[in-house]
């Protein structure tokens, strides 16, 4: 697919998504907004991807916003503000309830809703050299694309609030200490093992995976009864899968499985 502020590629079951705006720090403009919510879509919809990567090319991942476009608007930044969050909130949606695991291989610097999509991620790899910060307060706004929901179940509250009002910068290894990162990895190695687990993931039970993606989305939010009731229908529901069925079979006899995502 043709894009004009990213690339996304896909092969071996892994579609992989970059963003291409590098000259304005990768900064999400209302083109780019609308191109994420397209991808997060085919990503949904095509049974053959089942596993995702999020990443950038230049020295940042995403500055968040492009506050320049925003600056141009005048009168009409709300309605603009509001078609910019809306399709970016579109976009994540669809990634976070997608069975397909989303990683985020961060390769520089996330800021705003930048540090927004880190959060969303299933599964974030940074690289050595990159930082975190949320910056919206700075620039007079307050958060958006999610950061507000994740960040408090990700770091805890009063170091959510310490990111959100006083702007704290992480490095790459304070991220994973607080719990925002999965793991660090040498810039160099970033793309080999974010692939390295995608492909891990295509070859995986991705019905499986959506299930437990949906299930952590309400981990926080339901009474221990109703959790309770939503695990039972689930892992009911994974019984009416091929690789619920195929899995089990391939334990009870002892057989390496070979998932086919259905």
């Amino acid at each position: 697919m043709k894009f004009e502020t990213m690339e996304m590629d896909v092969s071996n079951g892994v579609a992989t998504i970059t963003l291409m705006r590098p000259e304005d720090a990768n900064a999400m403009n209302g083109a780019m907004l609308s191109e994420v919510w397209e991808a997060a879509l085919v990503c949904e919809e095509d049974p053959g991807i089942r596993a995702v990567i999020i990443t950038a090319t230049g020295k940042m991942f995403c500055a968040g916003g492009d506050l320049k476009e925003f600056n141009s608007k005048g009168d009409g930044l709300p309605a603009f503000v509001t078609r910019h969050a809306t399709l970016l909130h579109a976009g994540i949606t669809r990634f976070q309830r997608m069975d397909a695991p989303v990683i985020v291989a961060v390769n520089g610097v996330a800021a705003g809703a930048g540090l927004s999509l880190v959060a969303s991620g299933d599964v974030v790899l940074a690289a050595d050299n990159a930082a975190f910060v949320s910056a919206y307060t700075a620039s007079g706004l307050t958060p958006d694309g999610s950061s507000t929901y994740f960040l408090a179940k990700h770091i805890g509250l009063m170091r959510a609030k310490e990111m959100v009002l006083l702007n704290r910068k992480l490095s790459a290894q304070e991220a994973c200490d607080w719990g925002l990162v999965t793991r660090v990895v040498p810039g160099d190695d970033l793309m080999a093992e974010a692939r390295k687990m995608a492909e891990g993931f295509a070859a995986g039970a991705t019905k499986a995976y959506g299930g437990a993606k949906r299930l952590l989305l309400s981990a926080f939010n339901e009474t221990l009864e109703t959790q309770l009731e939503l695990e039972t229908a689930s892992i009911a529901d994974m019984g009416r899968t091929h690789d619920g069925r195929h899995g089990i079979d391939a334990f009870a006899n002892r057989r390496k499985p070979e998932f086919k995502g259905k």
